[in-house]
């Protein structure tokens, strides 16, 4: 499936959060299944979901509620490694947004995934990655 199926797949997913019958636990375990496909194709290149995994970037198991800059064994830009903040899901969605905007200064390139129903997504899966 291509990335622009993908999506028209999600818009139409994410319509269906209203519908009769389709939602509380069932849509949470959609979102979060969407979430991981959406993680592997935007962010897995650079980022592990698992923290025993080599990558690129720091692994994001733990990372809601963790402090930014402090995943062990990762070398982290200065302007990460000072910053004053915890990745809550709204800190999470501005990065995802405009990491460069958000942070400047720090290593990674500027992805901008500016959908927020995308957002949405990828933030449920991160949700359940213990650390």
């Amino acid at each position: 499936m291509g990335r622009s199926q993908l999506f028209a797949s999600l818009a139409i997913l994410a319509g269906l959060s209203g519908t009769p019958g389709f939602a509380g636990a069932a849509y949470e375990s959609v979102k979060i299944e969407a979430g991981k496909t959406l993680f592997d194709a935007e962010c897995h290149r650079c980022h592990a979901d698992n923290s025993s995994d080599p990558s690129y970037g720091p692994s994001l198991s733990g990372i809601v509620g963790r402090a930014a800059g402090t995943h062990e064994g990762y070398d982290y830009s200065e302007a990460l490694s000072n910053a004053p903040i915890v990745w809550t899901p709204a800190a999470l969605r501005a990065w995802m947004e405009d990491n460069t905007g958000f942070m400047p200064g720090t290593k990674m390139r500027h992805v901008g995934i500016t959908d927020r129903t995308v957002q949405d997504f990828i933030l449920s899966y991160l949700a359940t990655l213990a650390e």
